[in-house]
């Protein structure tokens, strides 16, 4: 950096300006810089006491330092006057009870005004145990033997109730399997750590089919998804929950890895991702710059037929893989899977599909638009040393979330012309040169992002963040603090069932726990949550998130 600082050519004001900054920028970087060495080295003194039979500096942890705040929702949500709404018509009366009036209490000349309502709300906790005694006649003529059959819903040693309660404590309420146990000795059910288990896990077959259901509604809903994943361990091993989302439905996937190949087969549904070979292709190929060589190898394979993962497998292996790296085979085999992908009909194909800036993202949709909250994030993540700096950073914030405002007042009431001058306002605000060279990097980047970043000004109902997939992950994040995560396939299946059902009511406006009782006990009052986002799809406009 400090080539390029000439003193003899400073001869005025704007050369000194120009040399103050090289030196502070200089500061910067050697303030990161030395930050980074001193934690190496301990690193390294620990090390070497540890080979040398020592013990390192003790791990004791001090006083819990507060986490940086990355987080930009004080700046994305604008402060408006909290109105508390009146919820007594949400409020489901069981009964209805008059209270009279003691008549020796009254005077005289008293006269009756009618009556002042007052609800209020409760529950009753009881046992329904029931001895079913169940007739039974034996036919000598024909040795067979005839029982009368337990009502709808019951089966094994639990009614629909109990077996509602367990699903919606663990999945919805994110109470740990002993706690429910616990709950429900309180209340007088005898009912042990395995039979809730079981109940949780052994019992989820019938529900997938509706899951699946739910997705294939939740897709063709409307015209952009959102999409996040986050850890889940598996038996211990790291895996990863995809979530797909939009305002009527969620839906959750458990995958070893959150590589594109994973993505693809997640949107398919299925465990692993189909191959094709057409010409759609080659043009993947060479937007992933595989070389031509290898591209003329690939068109002597089979074209426009399936191909099973074995078989381009053993392609790759006989043809390609001594001259290209794992990396470059990857790209071969995403661009066959996303050919599969966007010629396959079982599945609708997402439009628009908004998530944050990572690379596995890209290609899974016609248009990719980018999260504005996850670009805030970046530059919240400078520490500038230098006071100048922090003060160009944040006047700089300032500006960034000034303008992410003029997009949301423009997604209220789009106009053409609006849309063009917020285009113009991009490129001259995300050009702008602050001499802080670190946010002039940051600045480019997300001048570089500007097509993704401006969908909106085209889609105007799409949402400017990715919130609502993060919120659905961090359902997945409270249940993994609780419950760790499963520890078998069918437990995982499990978990991605139930939770795409119980945060698909919740997006419909329906109790899980009546839901899953519907179902239990056998009524199927509920229509199937399919057909429910498709009406609430059709009947309404999508609603335009904040």
């Amino acid at each position: 950096m400090l080539e390029q600082l000439n003193l003899d050519a400073i001869d005025d004001l704007a050369g000194a300006q120009q040399a103050l900054r090289l030196v502070l920028n200089l500061v910067e970087e050697l303030k990161q810089e030395n930050q980074a060495l001193r934690e190496q080295v301990q690193q390294l003194r620990d090390e070497i006491a540890r080979l040398k039979g020592e013990q390192g500096r003790p791990a004791i942890k001090g006083n819990k330092k507060k986490a940086p705040d990355h987080s930009s929702e004080r700046e994305r949500k604008q402060r408006r006057p909290r109105r508390k709404r009146s919820k007594l018509d949400q409020i489901k009366i069981d009964r209805e009870e008059v209270l009279p009036v003691d008549p020796r209490s009254l005077p005289p000349d008293a006269e009756f005004k009618g009556y002042e309502t007052v609800v209020v709300q409760d529950v009753r906790l009881q046992t329904d145990n029931v001895r079913f005694l169940r007739e039974k006649y034996d036919s000598p003529q024909s040795q067979q033997s005839y029982l009368a059959p337990l009502p709808p819903g019951y089966s094994g040693q639990f009614g629909p109730t109990v077996r509602a309660l367990v699903i919606a404590f663990y999945y919805a309420a994110g109470m740990s399997e002993s706690k429910i146990g616990d709950l429900l000795a309180q209340m007088g059910i005898s009912i042990s750590a395995g039979q809730i288990s079981n109940l949780l896990v052994k019992q989820s077959a019938p529900w997938q089919a509706e899951a699946a259901s739910v997705l294939q509604a939740g897709l063709a809903s409307s015209d952009w998804q959102h999409l996040d994943e986050t850890a889940t361990r598996v038996d211990g091993v790291n895996h990863y929950c995809h979530v797909l989302c939009n305002p009527f439905y969620s839906w959750y996937a458990t995958r070893p890895r959150k590589d594109r190949l994973t993505l693809i087969a997640v949107l398919q549904h299925t465990a692993e991702p189909r191959y094709l070979i057409n010409r759609q292709t080659f043009d993947y190929l060479a937007s992933f710059n595989v070389p031509q060589w290898a591209q003329a190898l690939i068109g002597q394979w089979p074209h426009d037929a399936p191909i099973a993962q074995e078989t381009i497998q053993a392609w790759l292996a006989r043809d390609l893989a001594g001259r290209l790296n794992d990396q470059q085979q990857a790209r071969v085999l995403e661009a066959a899977a996303l050919s599969a992908y966007y010629a396959q009909e079982e599945v609708p194909l997402i439009p628009i599909l908004l998530t944050d800036d990572a690379s596995q993202f890209r290609h899974l949709s016609e248009t990719h638009a980018l999260c504005w909250i996850h670009e805030g994030r970046h530059y919240k993540k400078l520490t500038p040393f230098v006071p100048l700096h922090r003060d160009l950073l944040d006047d700089f914030l300032g500006e960034f979330w000034a303008y992410y405002h003029q997009l949301q007042q423009y997604r209220a009431d789009p106009q053409p012309a609006d849309a063009a001058r917020l285009r113009q306002r991009f490129e001259e605000l995300f050009t702008t040169e602050t001499g802080y060279a670190a946010l002039d990097k940051r600045i480019a980047l997300t001048y570089a992002k500007g097509e993704q970043l401006l969908v909106v000004l085209d889609h105007p109902t799409l949402p400017l963040h990715n919130n609502p997939a993060e919120l659905a992950a961090r359902q997945r994040v409270r249940k993994r603090d609780v419950s760790f995560g499963p520890r078998t396939q069918e437990g995982v299946t499990a978990w991605d069932t139930f939770m795409s059902l119980a945060e698909t009511t919740k997006k419909l406006g329906l109790s899980f726990y009546e839901y899953v009782l519907d179902r239990v006990a056998q009524r199927n009052a509920i229509p199937p949550l399919a057909d429910l986002i498709r009406q609430q799809s059709d009947a309404a406009t999508i609603p335009i998130p904040p």
